[in-house]
């Protein structure tokens, strides 16, 4: 794959020594750093299949190189990248980009913990997966038209033989074609990872918002609980490159032998 072109990069700088790029709007340019024009370009090869996931970025040396800057500010870009997860530092080796095959990214989206023992992927029943007219409050969330397509899936997550997350997901049809329940089964990998690879699409960057809610008769019939049994409910919207909604995912978790944990920092 040829390489994204390189814009000239703006060396302009304010009082403060920051770089410039152009403004989206008005007459008056806006002011960034030059490592956040640099990240924001390296970003753009990302996003563009320069690079995919798991293999190998250039170094800062070739980079520096590249876009004519200093090796320091290719440094900084690539820390921020790091931070954000969409590369990975391997001492010895090299920057690559980040993937959901990792193991380590494996439980990035995923915060439900046990109370005891080490976190382990559950087992998943699929329910259902079903081509569906988008809801007008899911077509908001996903930024399409009320009535676009959409893939639905429903599925049981269960730890130790026992169910714990009911979830239901929605994707946008036009992005997931081919998707399918037999597809699913058969994937025995993260369900991100298989975005990732037969999709194109990564996820990375997610809003979630929890609350507390009693299981209704659908939710205690899948989880095997009384109904009114107390569960966290997260309704999560994830993210691709240029802050692209590309899920939505609401579940409901029961905590009896489990938590959601999420480290702050």
């Amino acid at each position: 794959m040829n390489p994204v072109p390189t814009p000239p990069i703006l060396h302009g700088t304010t009082a403060s020594g920051t770089g410039a790029s152009a403004g989206a709007s008005g007459s008056s340019p806006t002011f960034s750093p030059l490592y956040q024009q640099i990240k924001a370009l390296i970003t753009q090869g990302l996003q563009a299949g320069e690079w995919k996931p798991g293999e190998m970025i250039p170094s800062e040396v070739e980079l520096a190189g590249r876009f004519k800057v200093s090796q320091g500010t290719v440094r900084k870009a690539i820390d921020e990248l790091a931070a954000e997860n969409l590369v990975l530092r391997r001492q010895g080796k090299g920057t690559f980009v980040a993937t959901h095959h990792e193991a380590r990214a494996h439980f990035r989206f995923l915060r439900l913990m046990p109370d005891e023992g080490v976190p382990h992927h559950p087992d998943n029943k699929i329910i259902e997966v079903k081509r569906m007219r988008a809801p007008a409050e899911v077509a908001r969330l996903l930024d399409l038209k009320s009535g676009d397509s959409v893939v639905y899936i429903k599925r049981v997550m269960s730890f130790d033989g026992t169910p714990t997350i009911l979830e239901e997901m929605w994707l946008p049809g036009l992005l997931f074609k081919g998707l399918t329940a037999e597809r699913l089964v058969e994937y025995k990998g993260p369900m991100y990872g298989l975005f990732e690879s037969e999709f194109g699409t990564r996820m990375i960057r997610a809003s979630e918002k929890i609350r507390a809610l009693g299981a209704d008769a659908g939710a205690a019939q899948f989880l095997g609980v009384p109904e009114g049994t107390p569960l966290l409910c997260a309704e999560r919207v994830s993210f691709t490159y240029g802050d692209k909604a590309v899920e939505l995912r609401r579940g409901l978790y029961l905590t009896t032998h489990h938590h959601y944990q999420n480290d702050l920092s």
